[in-house]
């Protein structure tokens, strides 16, 4: 395979517009079937500041690509761990039944699907957006528009829950890069005053929604890691914390010991 140096001139442009990786970018660009003049409205887009996963349609995650929204949440690849965790978690499991909870693209339950043999994945969103965008990269009759559990089917249990619930602290979305804060729907950024809202509604009602020996997986900052597994432990969960410092990544895991479902 020979691999190709991408145009200074664009790797110029693009790094002039503040593009962090602007020769990963512009090799990704160069590589759209697309004609020159479609791909300087592209190049146009990004230079604007629109993210680079909405101009092409697509974001790579877990070595798959997943079809992306505008308003939708990107999947960041820090969240790999949580994919990570999860396979370790089901590795004795024979169920192997999977929520992504609060889906948005519906990328964490995809990269599931795609490493566990015979998974069955579930996904739910309050975002009719990432409803729809979810419905393009998992089993669209599994994905439920709804508050968190609540679009469920009653006494559907789960062996693995994966919750990346918006934890940015309400205060801190100013803070945001603006790829985020600016064309990523709110409500699937903001975690309230501590940023630990919608985790709390995750952790506490998942006993009844987990297996015996089932594992709720959540997303946090280094900083609130501590608190959610507090939360876990508060609702009888075996509670341990994940850093993985190459990631930049923190995952809480909690496990159903003994909770019937």
């Amino acid at each position: 395979m020979t691999s190709t140096t991408p145009d200074p001139g664009l790797v110029a442009r693009l790094r002039a517009a503040g593009c962090v990786f602007a020769e990963d970018e512009a090799a990704l660009l160069e590589a759209e079937p697309v004609s020159p003049q479609e791909r300087e409205a592209m190049v146009v887009r990004r230079v604007a500041g629109e993210p680079l996963e909405l101009i092409l349609g697509w974001a790579e995650f877990c070595g798959l690509r997943i079809r992306v929204a505008p308003g939708v949440f990107v999947p960041r690849q820090r969240s790999a761990l949580m994919v990570d965790l999860a396979v370790h978690a089901t590795e004795d499991s024979t169920t192997r039944r999977v929520l992504d909870l609060g889906c948005g693209t519906g990328a964490l339950g995809a990269a599931v699907f795609a490493r566990i043999q015979g998974a069955e994945v579930w996904a739910t969103d309050i975002d009719p957006a990432a409803v729809a965008c979810a419905q393009q990269n998992l089993p669209p009759d599994r994905v439920l528009l709804g508050d968190l559990y609540d679009p469920l089917p009653d006494g559907l249990e789960f062996d693995l829950i994966l919750a990346n619930a918006p934890y940015v602290p309400t205060a801190q979305i100013r803070n945001m890069p603006p790829e985020a804060r600016d064309h990523e729907h709110h409500v699937a950024l903001d975690g309230g005053a501590d940023g630990l809202d919608v985790q709390r509604r995750v952790i506490d009602q998942a006993p009844k929604h987990l297996t015996p020996g089932g594992v709720l997986v959540v997303e946090a900052s280094q900083e609130q890691a501590p608190v959610t597994a507090s939360l876990m432990r508060e609702q009888g969960l075996v509670a341990e914390v994940h850093h993985d410092e190459e990631l930049y990544a923190t995952v809480v895991t909690g496990t159903a010991v003994g909770i019937p479902g």
